[in-house]
């Protein structure tokens, strides 16, 4: 993600004052992804681990004696400790819950994805991180993901352009499965882990949702809920019409999470997994590509030509060594530092929802 100066963070209507505080922070929910958000704020520098909030007895008593900080079974008992920021990681149907007593207070939340269980609850987070002027960021990681962070360049002023604005992309195709977790279940692979290549396309469309979508649905091994789902979005965009086809699935025999990105001016493929990438341009000129087609045109045999002469192929700069959770807490923090818009906002975290919702009413109209 792109870096302002101090001047410009403050300009953007941060306090002076953030800049250098302890931020006091704590982190509702510490299983599978909360406990390593606690062990990111007992460890960042400028920032105290105040207190943790968990309904597990035993996870509570261990994170207890391994961080030493306050922990409370209820996520109210945090409203009189003068805290900057929370961490919300419990399961999605308790976010609003846990949410809204803090947001109602000001407090800044970094609540995991996906932002709500539904639309309606996902515009009622918004709505009280607006009115209370409260930070809301969504936990979308793989924003923060090396690969997806190489997306995105600058122009020839040095301005952030993404690969969205540079290669007016046409057709996307999304590839993430994997084998059954046996964890979150009792939720849609959409919202499970497509939720997670939703926020990406739709950062590439420049945040606009799609005007129509198709999708298929099948519940093999969860109580009435898709195991695997493919949806086709299209969205109309200045270039022209993007189709964006996406596939997720728990019930693959290998991990795979792969986006192919064709545009106008060129086409990238990235590997989550692998965090590599290549970048593919034509190198060909205006006049070359134009009598090209004109010998396509004429039915001329062009079997002796290389392909490769007319591509530039480049390897994407991708620095792996990154922690995109730390990334991510960091991000965060330097939001609630300078009051600046997060880069996963609320209504980021509110599209991405409703458009899974929307796959998911589409994907059970079969059923």
């Amino acid at each position: 993600m792109t870096t302002q100066s101090q001047d410009t963070k403050l300009s953007a209507g941060g306090d002076d004052s953030l800049l250098t505080k302890t931020l006091r922070c704590a982190c509702i929910g510490v299983g599978r992804m909360g406990r390593h958000h606690a062990r990111k704020y007992a460890q960042m520098e400028g920032v105290e681990l105040v207190a943790i909030v968990e309904a597990d007895p035993e996870r509570r008593a261990a994170a207890e004696e391994e961080h030493g900080c306050q922990v409370f079974a209820d996520e109210r008992d945090l409203l009189d400790l003068d805290l900057d920021a929370v961490t919300i990681a419990v399961p999605t149907k308790y976010h609003l819950k846990c949410a809204k007593p803090l947001l109602e207070k000001g407090i800044a939340c970094l609540i995991e994805k996906p932002l709500a269980t539904d639309e309606d609850e996902s515009r009622e987070l918004a709505q009280l991180a607006e009115k209370h002027g409260a930070t809301l960021m969504v936990g979308h990681i793989e924003r923060f993901n090396p690969v997806v962070q190489a997306l995105e360049g600058k122009d020839d002023d040095g301005n952030p352009i993404s690969v969205g604005d540079s290669i007016l992309p046409r057709f996307i195709e999304v590839h993430r499965v994997s084998p059954m977790p046996f964890r979150s279940l009792d939720v849609s692979v959409v919202m499970d882990m497509m939720i997670h290549d939703l926020d990406v396309v739709l950062w590439l469309m420049g945040g606009n949702e799609p005007t129509e979508i198709h999708a298929s649905g099948v519940a093999v091994l969860s109580d009435g809920q898709e195991d695997v789902c493919n949806a086709r979005l299209t969205f109309d965009m200045p270039q022209g019409k993007c189709v964006a086809n996406i596939t997720a699935s728990r019930l693959a025999m290998k991990t795979e999470r792969k986006t192919r990105i064709i545009g106008e001016n060129a086409y990238v493929s990235i590997d989550y997994g692998a965090k590599s990438g290549v970048l593919i341009r034509k190198n060909a000129n205006s006049p070359q590509l134009e009598e090209l087609r004109a010998a396509i045109r004429e039915g001329t045999d062009l079997s002796d030509l290389d392909y490769n002469d007319l591509l530039t192929i480049d390897t994407l700069d991708v620095d792996d060594d990154k922690d995109q959770l730390e990334m991510e807490v960091r991000a965060f923090l330097d939001c609630v530092r300078t009051k600046r818009t997060p880069p996963i906002d609320a209504k980021a975290g509110f599209a991405a929802v409703r458009t899974a919702q929307r796959i998911i009413e589409i994907a059970r109209k079969d059923w």
